[in-house]
């Protein structure tokens, strides 16, 4: 009787010993907009994974790609309300929410991902916004050159842009109307058929956008219009209360894996756009190259949407001369 009180008596301990390290572990959500199959998803999950091996299984993240979780324009709110716990969305999805972070979206002429991620790091860095104090920012990064691509027309000079209408959205939409084109204000989702049914002559998108989103099979010419070229940033970000329940540990894992993955995605950006360029060429797609002087005309067309965020900063509190001096000495 004695050794059967013992034994159940240890499977009790066990049982206890089992049940506290569950509850020990902390399970996380992620939420992600991007589909499973897109390189940006594929490394949020990764991120995931390493996180949950570097911590020894401490910290588990269930993810959730595609938008089951949260949709992109509420990703953002829903973290800080511990909808979910981390996301990834787009910034300008909150539209004059993020003040300093939309600086970096701005045609500074960016030439690469790993640069636009650079510099939109730094930001971050720099200037600490206290638009992001309800959340724990993790990292940003951003897409590498936002061109000018059309279906019909080639575009070897400002006046070639008169009359033509081109979707695009928030900076580019406003960097096309500077450039004397008509902005059309519709999602990626729909640019496809606008192209294809002729509803629009061109597009204003990264050049991964070509095989992304298959537009490179109905455009037919490239416009490398660097010194315009905008970008559109990306955060990644965890709910405040959960981050500090993490442990100073932990924490220190995840900073040092937030500082790889900011690097991986900057490069899967520029990997993308390689891609993104060879489908288009392989569609019988054309680049056409601007001359020094037309690459200083349209810079010098497109600056009052520079100066137009600077006004529109400051009347928010914010040193908009500051951000935009310091993203172009970090370029």
């Amino acid at each position: 009787m004695k050794k059967i009180t013992f034994i159940v008596f240890l499977i009790f301990c066990f049982s206890l010993i089992l049940g506290f390290n569950a509850t020990a572990k902390t399970q996380l959500t992620y939420s992600n907009f991007f589909p499973p199959t897109h390189f940006n998803s594929q490394l949020a999950e990764s991120w995931c994974r390493e996180v949950e091996k570097r911590t020894n299984g401490d910290v588990i993240i269930k993810y959730f790609p595609a938008g089951t979780l949260t949709k992109a324009p509420q990703t953002y709110d829903s973290v800080v309300q511990g909808i979910a716990d981390i996301g990834m969305t787009v910034l300008a999805y909150s539209r004059g929410r993020f003040t300093v972070a939309s600086a970096i979206d701005l045609p500074m002429g960016y030439k690469s991902g790993v640069q636009a991620t650079r510099v939109a790091n730094a930001v971050l860095n720099k200037f600490q916004p206290e638009e992001f104090d309800d959340s724990k920012m993790m990292f940003l990064h951003a897409h590498g050159p936002g061109l000018i691509h059309t279906r019909d027309k080639a575009v070897s000079t400002m006046e070639d842009l008169k009359g033509l209408k081109l979707r695009g959205t928030g900076t580019s939409g406003l960097v096309q109307a500077a450039l004397g084109a008509s902005p059309v204000g519709k999602s990626m989702r729909e640019c496809y058929q606008m192209l294809q049914k002729g509803v629009v002559d061109g597009s204003s998108h990264p050049i991964e956008a070509n095989k992304g989103w298959k537009l490179g099979e109905v455009v037919h010419y490239m416009t490398q219009n660097f010194s315009t070229a905008y970008t559109t940033t990306m955060a990644v970000f965890m709910n405040k209360n959960k981050w500090n329940k993490l442990g100073p540990a932990n924490q220190k894992i995840i900073e040092e894996i937030n500082a790889e993955w900011l690097v991986k995605h900057g490069e899967a950006w520029d990997e993308a756009d390689k891609l993104g360029l060879e489908f288009f060429l392989s569609k019988g797609g054309k680049v056409i190259s601007l001359s020094d002087d037309e690459s200083k005309k349209w810079e010098t067309a497109a600056f009052p949407v520079i100066e137009d965020y600077i006004r529109k900063a400051e009347e928010k509190g914010v040193d908009g001369k500051a951000v935009v001096d310091f993203i172009k000495t970090n370029m």
